[in-house]
């Protein structure tokens, strides 16, 4: 029998790879200088953050002990001044000085830090991925710097970055077309009109995520130079796969428009409340996007476009189900129920889509139009395998009665559905076909206070996990009265796994 202190180097260095529980492999590295030796040679990446302290001493110990680090991540969510000084620019230098191999850098919440930092970085060669999330202190040309040196960048982060307004390193990120993955959210110097910067670019980018503070926004956004330039230059996008626009202005023939139906490769995209996007837009975008997997839209409240009363209708729904064959996963929402949009997709609309589509997942918020008869209709959906309602009204015990008849649902979640009551759920706990049953805020659920005549073990644990709002693992082939309930770990567990202090 072969011992482990007899394994070479590359098998022990593969059995490491296989944990990735942070404090695993920190108790691990510990049971012997062999595997101390050979866990600081294969350690890649570590994530530090309020723990650092002093942190100039502790982030140089950990370079020196990790000498092959390439993914870094310093995040200083939750701080306070009590838990120790930040890490400043300095130490950044230090960074760019012990860790040559350094390919990806993550600095959240670090108040502290400058473009005098960021310009340390740029010595570091290697760097392909760099994300800023909360930098206050960070200004476009620190960015500059990064973007001028670094020839191999491929993704760029920028996460509420308030100070970030000089666009010049735009210009310069398009003439590098190297960029694959860029993502901007809530930076308020940032505008959809300066996306143009980007130029060739535009042919490079695999994922666009960009976001924009709904309570702040340029005025400036479509001066007359970038919406002339927006008409005149062709915008190529053959190698996007995935769209992430989120309370952005979508007008005819300018801006995010022009970008929509250059897709051919698309298979991902998400409209969260984009003013003006019109069936037109989703027409011509299923029209050249035949790979789309998966779409969600949010459509607007009529009470935040009542000035541009420009709806989207089943005419879209209608372009997709005809040009998306391979679609999956459909989300539709409305962003106020208080001013709910009843012209805009019909139930029948909806349909047509899972029919013709094989949809698998289906996620309806506060769809108003979709009522029993759709669940009803539903049945016919042999592909559907996740379900999630989120306060659709229109349903009651009757249309969820019909979930038993679904052919391959998985997982059904219900949220703020008012007319579900607990009659609905008796009838379909007992078929053992869910794995997952999840219910949120139904005021009118009391499952843990209602008794039900001749429930199984298996009926009683599902009932016990909606009320806790657990997931449900089915037992296994034959034993139906073995349920198997886990329960998800922390937020706060999650996090402490990862940080290495």
């Amino acid at each position: 029998m072969v011992s482990i202190d007899n394994l070479p180097d590359q098998l022990v260095w593969e059995i490491f790879n296989r944990i990735k529980n942070t404090k695993d492999r920190n108790s691990i590295s510990l049971t012997c200088k062999r595997f101390h030796t050979l866990d600081n040679e294969q350690r890649n990446y570590i994530r530090i953050g309020c723990g650092l302290n002093p942190a100039i001493n502790a982030l140089t110990s950990l370079c020196h002990r990790f000498p092959n680090l390439n993914k870094i991540e310093i995040t200083y969510s939750g701080w306070i001044s009590n838990l120790g000084k930040q890490l400043e620019d300095q130490g950044l230098s230090i960074l760019s000085k012990t860790c040559p191999l350094l390919t990806d850098l993550t600095l959240s919440y670090c108040t502290f830090i400058t473009d005098t930092g960021l310009s340390y970085i740029s010595s570091c060669s290697k760097l392909s991925s760099l994300k800023l999330n909360f930098t206050p202190r960070i200004t476009g040309c620190g960015i500059f710097s990064i973007i001028v040196t670094s020839k191999n960048l491929k993704t760029l982060h920028l996460i509420r970055c308030l100070n970030v307004t000089n666009l010049e390193w735009l210009e310069c990120l398009g003439k590098l077309k190297t960029l694959e993955d860029l993502s901007i959210k809530n930076c308020r110097g940032i505008g959809e009109g300066a996306l143009i910067k980007l130029g060739p670019t535009w042919g490079n980018i695999k994922r666009l995520r960009f976001e924009v503070d709904a309570n702040y926004r340029y005025m400036k956004l479509y001066d007359r130079l970038a919406v002339d330039r927006w008409h005149t230059q062709w915008v190529p996008c053959d190698n996007m796969v995935e769209i992430k626009l989120v309370n952005c202005i979508i007008s005819p023939g300018r801006g995010l428009a022009c970008i929509l139906d250059k897709c051919k490769n698309l298979e991902k995209i998400h409209l969260d409340i984009c003013v003006g996007v019109r069936d037109d837009d989703i027409i011509r975008l299923a029209e050249n996007s035949k790979n789309l997997r998966g779409i969600s839209i949010r459509v607007p409240s009529d009470f935040s476009i009542m000035e541009n009363p420009l709806r989207l209708t089943d005419g879209s729904l209608k372009a997709i189900a005809e040009n998306c064959k391979l679609l999956e996963f459909v989300a539709l929402s409305f962003s106020d129920g208080e001013f709910p949009s009843l012209s805009s997709f019909s139930q029948n609309g909806i349909l047509n889509l899972v029919k013709m589509c094989c949809v698998k997942e289906l996620v309806l918020d506060r769809v108003y139009s979709f009522n029993n008869v759709g669940m009803k209709a539903l049945c016919f959906a042999e592909n559907l395998e996740i379900l999630e309602l989120v306060r659709c009204q229109e349903i009651s015990d009757e249309g969820i009665e019909f979930v038993g008849r679904y052919g391959n649902l998985r997982v059904l979640r219900l949220t703020k559905c008012l007319g579900v009551t607990d009659d609905g759920f008796k009838r379909i706990v007992g078929l053992g076909k869910l794995e997952v049953l999840v219910v949120n805020d139904c005021p009118q659920r009391h499952i843990s206070q209602t008794p039900i005549v001749g429930s199984s073990s298996y009926e009683s644990s599902l009932l016990a996990a909606i009320s806790h709002r657990l997931p449900v693992k089915p037992p296994p082939a034959g034993d139906r009265r073995t349920p198997q309930v886990h329960r998800r770990p922390s937020t706060s567990q999650l996090q402490a796994a990862d940080i290495v202090l």
